[in-house]
């Protein structure tokens, strides 16, 4: 395989050019409200959380920025979201005339249930669902804007159209009309966001075979089953904490209405699979549901999703693998199926490097800052899954500090695909094994 054509390289070089381009952008003069252009680090760090799509800021998205910056930067999270991999695939395409070997395994890697060889109908699908996804939403949104906050037609259509793209794509990146507390009471609203964070964080794979085979859950492959049952025990689990946590916190649900606690809290615990945005102050939760909230965002969503996350495969199949090791069985089943060993590896190395860096990351930066440590572990997380939710202490760190940050999203977004990609590449049979010996394990 040639090196500089390995795409284990390609993505990470692709995010990079993505990110810097994005960078520029935004340091031109017109894409700030005020007077002057971005400092260098503000810019950088936007860029890369938009196009990682992940919705950290270190500035008001809706006053910093003015109307070029909000276009910039939907564009970066539209463009992050479709996957520099279908790109660089389609690219590659494009110009050998012929679909490599190595591009069809990151492929694979990436959207298992489609067909690995058939990469313009992975774009076709790709784009299909986010057209349609992202314009029924565009338009209910625009005519909740129009209608309940009295905005202007054009105001309303693009203040629709950003909010769709956003959701859609698990940014969290929030206008005026969004971030706003009224937000918390606009059922329309919150339901839209909902359902466009579920949809993308299940991931094309699903929706490609849910689009097929909605009828005959039967036939479902593993990876949606697993997707599917797993996003709905944690969606419910983090429902109930948040619900019962926060009840009477007088700084979150307390002074609700008992519907829209439980439309809070399930507003919640969605977002913090990927989503991003937020109707209550993550400084203002409790300890339990908070570190309820840093097990939901490493999570994540699906694989070859917006959402970011060790993704819920991950995290249940290795669930999955402990219950075996338990029973003493010798193998690790789901639904009928054995888990290849190889594939338990590949999870296991996932969840190691996911909880590796994260630790890392929180270590140099309370090096560098007197911010309370439950919030930096709260803002590295949200970082690393690329959830967008935030306690303030990405926007209070030092500029070296965000740098860090941005640098954690990065690898949060490209880290796991090339992980996974890279081992999925040098599988092959050692030539020979060495003896075997038995470590004292616990």
């Amino acid at each position: 395989m040639s090196t500089i054509l390995n795409p284990t390289r390609i993505i990470p070089a692709a995010f990079l050019v993505g990110i810097g381009v994005g960078t520029a952008l935004l340091m031109l003069p017109l894409a700030r409200a005020g007077e002057g252009s971005a400092p260098f680090v503000v810019a950088l760090f936007t860029a890369t959380s938009a196009f990682c799509v992940t919705g950290l800021t270190v500035v008001d998205t809706a006053t910093y920025w003015s109307g070029t910056g909000h276009a910039i930067i939907l564009l970066l999270c539209q463009l992050g979201g479709l996957g520099i991999m279908t790109g660089a695939t389609l690219l590659g395409l494009l110009v050998t005339g012929r679909n490599r070997l190595s591009a069809r395994i990151l492929q694979r890697a990436e959207m298992r249930s489609l067909d690995m060889g058939d990469v313009g109908g992975v774009v076709r699908v790709v784009v299909i669902l986010t057209v349609a996804v992202e314009g029924v939403l565009a338009a209910v949104l625009s005519l909740n804007f129009l209608l309940r906050d009295g905005l202007a037609p054009l105001d309303a259509l693009w203040n629709g159209m950003f909010h769709a793209v956003s959701a859609w794509n698990n940014a969290g990146f929030a206008l005026g009309a969004v971030a706003t507390p009224g937000m918390a009471r606009d059922g329309v609203l919150l339901a839209c966001l909902m359902v466009g964070v579920l949809l993308g964080g299940f991931g094309f794979p699903v929706l490609h075979e849910l689009r097929q085979e909605w009828q005959t859950p039967a036939r479902w492959s593993i990876h949606t089953k697993l997707t599917l049952a797993g996003s709905a025990i944690l969606l419910l689990l983090g429902w109930l904490v948040t619900l019962i946590a926060e009840w009477s916190n007088p700084e979150t649900l307390g002074p609700a209405a008992p519907g829209w606690k439980m439309v809070e809290a399930l507003f919640h615990s969605v977002m913090t699979r990927s989503g991003g945005f937020a109707t209550m102050d993550m400084t203002a939760l409790h300890d339990e549901t908070q570190a309820l909230s840093w097990g939901l965002m490493l999570i994540g969503g699906g694989s070859a999703s917006t959402a970011g996350g060790i993704k819920v495969t991950t995290f249940f199949l290795l669930g999955f693998v402990a219950l075996a090791e338990v029973r003493g069985q010798g193998d690790a089943n789901i639904f009928r199926r054995r888990i290849a060993p190889d594939v338990q590896r590949q999870a296991l190395l996932i969840a190691l490097l996911a909880v590796g860096t994260v630790s890392l990351a929180v270590f140099v930066l309370l090096m560098l800052t007197e911010i309370p440590v439950e919030y930096v572990v709260f803002d590295s997380i949200s970082a690393f899954a690329t959830v967008g939710l935030s306690t303030g202490a990405a926007a209070a760190l030092p500029p070296e500090g965000q740098v860090v940050m941005a640098l954690l999203m990065y690898v949060g977004r490209v880290g796991i695909i090339t992980a996974a990609a890279a081992v999925a590449l040098r599988r092959g049979k050692p030539q020979y094994r060495f003896p075997e010996e038995r470590p004292i394990i616990g």
